[in-house]
């Protein structure tokens, strides 16, 4: 006999637990089924981990810096276990979080592997046997995994993917971070600030490919400034793996291979969607290059089955995947919900400086057909920057010069991952540029290089 929901969510990753929690919020009878741990991979081996890794780097750098700020800090250094410790306590703390979610909104959750054998049928292989469960609603949220390139692929000991950089056992003496997206260049970050000599090898004509290329430049002056290598229009063809040794990487640029040798290689080359073993395709569900191909509501065209997140396509971002799992949940419950706009989610990668955008770069606003104005505003002309110690950064607006329209904003420098959401508010409800010069910016704060910029997009730049 089969238990009945009302919906059944596979996956409790920030797209499945959220989804979960708001059908619970709307009266639904909800289950989740989840083969590893609450949370996914962003909670336990993703966002929230890595993140607790750089903040460690963060103050390792900033005790560097103590002179500077009349202090004094002598002896710095680290204990590499202890990082690795505080990161999984964190991730730790979190994961039961989202376990006492489920408990508060009276949430099924059946811990095994999922099969779709039917429309509306779950079969979950439990460590106690086979569970069958049975909803009119069923929601994809199984996620992503690390892409592995042939000859590229992960062991562990000397290539790691990002599960291994996350509780590294040895810190890396010489490091090849294959390349330069939100994973890999975090870990480059992460890594070159504790010591290693970082080597970053991306296949595409600039580092962080989908930033604004002016972003993307600065980012890269900033890295080699801190001592990082870094290697455009570049492609790993092969790696020697010498156990106990190290690693000889093969390098392609400029129609020249190259070899160098390294101790330790993180492959960060992309992700795909796990939508093996659930048996989509017998039931109808279209698949395009590992990804569930849906709609803007997440609707598969199977009818019953959504998909959300990761498993969705792009953008990769746990964000994404928890207003998608809200928007699903109103949907099955007879609400109206807003589909989830793309090009008004932010993007934030937390490497030193850390970058974050949302919308349109210069370049693709251009290809687009619009005329743009653009405004730009650098750190050093901000008072709270200076007082900070972080005067490096830049913050990028482009506007439709026929109508105000904010298109895009680009940032890089000292939180600019906490200042980019003003940007988000501002294109979520249709701001032009009057309203943005009208707002009055609170001083002195970083937030100010938002107003400035955009006023420098018009010509009347305070500050600069």
């Amino acid at each position: 006999m089969a238990d009945g929901f009302d919906v059944i969510v596979i996956g409790a990753g920030p797209g499945g637990y959220v989804a979960a929690i708001r059908a619970a919020q709307l009266g639904l009878n909800v289950a989740v089924v989840e083969r590893e741990h609450l949370g996914g991979i962003c909670l336990n081996w993703g966002c929230i981990p890595t993140k607790a890794l750089l903040r460690s780097a963060e103050v390792f750098h900033l005790m560097h810096r103590a002179k500077e700020f009349g202090l004094k800090a002598e002896g710095v250094g680290y204990d590499l276990p202890a990082v690795v410790a505080r990161s999984r306590a964190v991730a730790k703390q979190l994961s039961g979080g989202i376990g006492h979610l489920m408990k508060k909104n009276r949430i099924t959750v059946v811990m095994g592997t999922a099969t779709l054998p039917k429309p509306g049928t779950v079969e979950v292989k439990t460590d106690k046997g086979t569970e069958t469960l049975s909803a009119k609603h069923i929601i994809l949220a199984t996620g992503a995994r690390a892409r592995e390139l042939p000859g590229l692929e992960a062991d562990g000991d000397l290539v790691w993917s990002y599960k291994h950089a996350l509780v590294a056992k040895r810190m890396p003496k010489k490091l090849l971070v294959i390349g330069s997206g939100a994973i890999g260049i975090e870990f480059a970050s992460f890594f070159n600030t504790l010591g290693s000599d970082t080597t970053v090898v991306e296949v595409m004509e600039r580092i962080m490919p989908v930033e604004d290329a002016e972003i993307s430049a600065f980012a890269k002056k900033q890295f080699v400034k801190q001592g990082m290598k870094i290697l455009e229009k570049a492609a790993v063809k092969k790696l020697d793996r010498k156990p106990g040794q190290g690693v000889t990487a093969h390098i392609e640029q400029g129609g020249k291979v190259t070899t160098q040798d390294f101790d330790t290689v993180i492959s960060a080359v992309g992700i795909v969607g796990n939508v093996e073993g659930l048996g989509l395709e017998a039931l109808g569900v279209k698949i395009d290059r590992t990804h569930v191909v849906t709609d803007e509501f997440c609707r598969t065209g199977v009818p019953g089955f959504y998909a959300i997140g990761d498993l969705a396509g792009a953008p990769w971002l746990a964000h994404k995947a928890s207003h998608e799992g809200v928007m699903v949940s109103e949907l099955i419950a007879g609400g109206h919900p807003h589909p989830i706009k793309p090009g008004s989610i932010a993007g934030c990668t937390y490497c030193h400086p850390q970058v974050a955008s949302v919308g349109l770069t210069e370049a693709k606003a251009k290809e687009q057909g619009y005329e743009v104005k653009v405004g730009r505003f650098p750190f050093i002309g901000n008072g709270k920057a200076i007082a900070l110690g972080e005067s490096e950064g830049l913050v990028k607006t482009v506007f439709d010069a026929k109508t105000g329209e904010l298109l895009g904003a680009h940032m890089v420098g000292a939180e600019v991952t906490e200042l980019i959401q003003g940007y988000v508010v501002g294109r979520q409800l249709e701001t032009t540029e009057e309203d943005l010069m009208n707002t009055v910016f609170p001083h002195p704060t970083l937030s100010e290089m938002m107003h400035e910029s955009v006023l420098d997009a018009y010509g009347r730049a305070i500050h600069i």
